[in-house]
């Protein structure tokens, strides 16, 4: 960046030498990119950049400068072409990949419009960057708010139209306050940005979520989370506020602040600066250091004494609150073993309740099964007794019926022998005399061989009986 030298000569290019255009088109250049900046500072870049950089297309070739916004500064691509064509923005160039659209990030504030300006009116001003989402005009008041597609395509709208005029009135394009935007300080060291937007994702839609680093790409601590709207993020402070908000196993929370909106860009032009008594009597003596021994020296000094002892009591606030922390990480140390071992004490109690009840279902199991054994050997014994004691009954039973079946037995063959007239020899004492051969049939049959005194179909052998000549075989 150079100082305002006013308008460049030719002689400055480093260029072929330029060609002479009409004035339309000359005009045409200045508008699109501008020869000062909004702080009245002429840029002098690479006027050999190619456009396919820039992220423009010309229609055959012609002369043109775009600004585009680097991390913290201006970076100025200055192109040439020597042709009347009209100039497009090709839109698609300025998205990064995976750059979400219609962000708080690319919402511009314009003010100072004139009274009656529409909605209509500051479209079509905005046409050229794309299809806003969002149009806001306060036409009392005469400002009013844009939200364009991303935020490269707003740093080049508010480049290029800050300070036009438009309808006779210059107009003032500034980024608007994103009042969805939280600070948060106390990050662990290992936490990133997909971390710590993950994290904050509970409370509402994220637009961004950076972690701040040094020039050496070192966290420092700090963090910014914008939010899609101001709800989320009210609630995201209020729950942090109350309560302990952790990310990682570290148990130190975060802390959740709104994010201060500075301008680190544009800064304070002269030109805004308030022209009031005040700052004609500040401005009555130039830039200067003062001489020893007068009186602005003595007081300057005392001015300076006092910066350093503030600096010193920082310093020294800084090193209590380092010591404080790790005095803090000891004892948060200490407690962790401390706590660690209290659970582990309590998991290995837990384990012997365990196992002390395991061991009392295992003995009432055995128990169960024992007395299960007992009961299943004395219903056994009681079977086995009452199927003795059945079988024993049976038994006589069968005796019995035995007994009384062989007195019957002989009275019946009695009868029998009765009925057909068989000869009964009666004996002098009254009684009757049978036949040898009917004495010997009834001693088989009565107590000859059956015991049981059932019926047989055929006698049993008995002993062998002599048949004389002159006797015959009784059946």
């Amino acid at each position: 960046m150079q100082g305002n030298r006013g308008p460049r000569p030719e002689h400055h290019n480093h260029g072929p030498p330029r060609q002479q255009g009409n004035p339309q088109h000359e005009q045409q250049r200045k508008s699109v990119g501008g020869a000062d900046n909004s702080n009245g500072q002429h840029t002098e870049q690479a006027d050999q950049a190619s456009p396919s950089k820039a992220g423009f297309t010309p229609h055959g070739s012609g002369a043109f400068s775009v600004l585009v916004l680097g991390q913290r500064r201006w970076r100025t691509l200055v192109m040439e072409a020597y042709a009347d064509d009209a100039l497009t923005i090709d839109l698609q160039s300025f998205r990064k990949p995976g750059e979400k659209t219609y962000t708080q990030r690319s919402r511009l504030f314009v003010g100072n419009l004139p009274a009656g300006t529409t909605e209509e009116e500051v479209e079509k001003l905005f046409s050229k960057y794309g299809k806003p989402s969002e149009i806001f005009i306060n036409k009392d008041r005469g400002f009013g708010f844009i939200r364009l597609e991303t935020k490269t395509l707003a740093d080049i709208a508010k480049a290029e139209l800050d300070d036009t005029l438009f309808r006779g009135r210059q107009i003032r394009v500034r980024f608007a306050t994103h009042g969805a935007s939280l600070s948060v300080k106390n990050l662990p060291q290992f936490v990133s940005n997909e971390l710590l937007e993950e994290s904050f994702s509970m409370f509402g839609p994220i637009e961004r979520a950076i972690v701040i680093v040094d020039d050496r790409g070192r966290p420092t601590g700090k963090g910014i989370v914008e939010f899609a709207n101001k709800p989320s993020a009210r609630k995201a402070l209020d729950r942090c506020a109350d309560g302990a908000f952790l990310l990682t196993a570290f148990p130190r929370p975060v802390t959740v602040e709104p994010m201060e909106q500075l301008d680190e860009d544009e800064g304070l032009p002269e030109r805004l600066v308030s022209k009031n008594p005040q700052f004609h009597k500040e401005r009555e003596q130039p830039p200067r250091f003062a001489q020893p021994g007068s009186f602005e020296y003595e007081y300057a000094m005392r001015w300076k004494a006092l910066m350093e002892m503030e600096k010193q009591q920082f310093e020294q606030v800084d090193r209590n609150i380092k010591e404080a922390q790790e005095k803090l990480e000891q004892e948060m140390e200490a407690a962790r073993h401390e706590h660690q071992v209290m659970l582990m004490r309590q998991d290995l109690l837990r384990r012997q309740e365990e196992l002390r009840r395991m061991e009392e279902a295992h003995n009432q199991e055995v128990q169960k099964r024992k007395q299960m054994e007992l009961r299943q050997e004395e219903e056994r014994r009681r079977r086995e007794e009452e199927l003795r004691a059945h079988t024993e009954d049976l038994m006589r039973r069968q005796q019995g019926q035995g007994a009384n079946f062989a007195e019957k037995r002989e009275q019946d063959m009695r009868m029998h022998m009765g009925g057909q007239g068989m000869p009964m020899n009666r004996n002098p004492m009254g009684g009757n005399t049978a036949t040898p051969g009917a004495q010997n049939l009834s001693a088989n049959e009565g107590a000859g061989g059956n015991p049981g005194g059932l019926p047989l179909p055929f006698p049993r052998p008995g002993p062998p009986v002599d048949f004389g000549p002159n006797k015959r075989r009784r059946f």
